[in-house]
């Protein structure tokens, strides 16, 4: 058996681990207080994947779930204790070649202080509450484009 590759990222309630395995079937995902589980068959190979993940924090196992996609199988863990960050998934720190961070869904919520609401998020509802009917005209009058511009004019040659 193979371990499957895997990304995890952090939130204040949750951690988020998805299994980037194509086409599995046969999913199994137990979800003990410091222990993940996970096995499942994948593509037309039908290579058998199993991962053992023992967790740096405890979770509770009712609240965790886990749903199937056709590419992945994305695991959210409720941590046990909520508001405590993790700085790394597994209890130990050696550096396991299948696991990696997901940087495009990590956030550092520690440091926020509105935690719902993403920089792009808080730009768009400030651009949204503007509104934009009185938005002024950038490009000017329409007769104007045909005239020349002073940046139109000839550079003098250089001496």
């Amino acid at each position: 058996m193979h371990p499957a590759t895997a990304k995890w990222y952090d939130r204040r309630d949750t951690v988020f681990v998805d299994f980037c395995v194509e086409d599995s079937k046969d999913v199994q995902v137990r979800f003990d207080p410091a222990k993940v589980t996970f096995s499942c068959v994948s593509g037309a190979d039908k290579i058998k994947h199993q991962n053992t993940v023992e967790l740096f924090g405890e979770i509770d196992p009712k609240e965790s779930k886990h749903k199937r996609t056709d590419r992945s199988v994305l695991c959210c863990l409720r941590k046990a204790e909520a508001g405590k960050a993790w700085p790394r998934l597994t209890k130990d720190k050696t550096k396991n070649n299948w696991l990696s961070v997901d940087f495009i869904n990590w956030k550092d919520w520690e440091d926020d202080s509105d935690e719902d609401l993403s920089s792009f998020d808080k730009f768009s509802e400030m651009m949204n509450s503007m509104g934009g009917d009185d938005l002024p005209d950038l490009d000017g009058p329409e007769e104007e484009h045909d005239s020349a511009d002073s940046d139109d004019e000839k550079m003098p040659d250089l001496e």
